[in-house]
């Protein structure tokens, strides 16, 4: 079985600029700080953040069925601000999941505005179907709206990370 979930927000900030978070691993240390009910704990495994990365995320205590999981950094593209990580041990690969990538992309609308999109790939085998229930947009869509607050905070509202 084979799925794809999406959402998108509109952030009042050039794409660039949303881009210098979402391109690299500020990215997850935002989200350790600012949502540990999210992602408890990142660990660089290899890389810098680039193409080839890998890291080990690891969940905060108490979450159902997954305590953690090694994903890969697959694409990084500058041009077309997108950013590819696909799980390649443990998490839900652990839940019958063949597949689970999450794409980030920050979209220029004009030139004082962005859209940031986040989709979640993922095929499952076919016994495990029932198993697809556990894929979520919704902290993908909390992780937006975070960096969206810290890209748009400050007085005249120009306070980029």
């Amino acid at each position: 079985m084979f799925g794809t979930i999406s959402e998108e927000i509109e952030v009042p900030v050039p794409a660039n600029e949303a881009w210098k978070i979402y391109s690299t691993i500020q990215l997850a240390n935002i989200i350790v700080k600012e949502h540990p009910n999210i992602v408890h704990k990142v660990d660089i495994l290899e890389g810098d953040g680039g193409v080839g990365s890998v890291l080990k995320v690891t969940f905060p205590p108490g979450t159902p069925l997954l305590t953690s999981h090694i994903e890969k950094f697959i694409v990084v593209d500058e041009e077309k601000r997108v950013k590819i990580a696909q799980v390649v041990e443990g998490g839900l690969l652990d839940l019958g999941f063949i597949l689970y990538k999450v794409k980030f992309e920050v979209i220029e609308k004009d030139k004082e505005t962005c859209i940031t999109k986040t989709t979640i790939e993922y095929e499952v085998k076919e016994e495990e179907a029932a198993n697809a229930s556990f894929v979520s947009i919704q902290p993908f869509v909390a992780i937006m709206n975070l960096v969206a607050k810290r890209l748009t905070q400050g007085k005249d509202g120009r306070s980029y990370a």
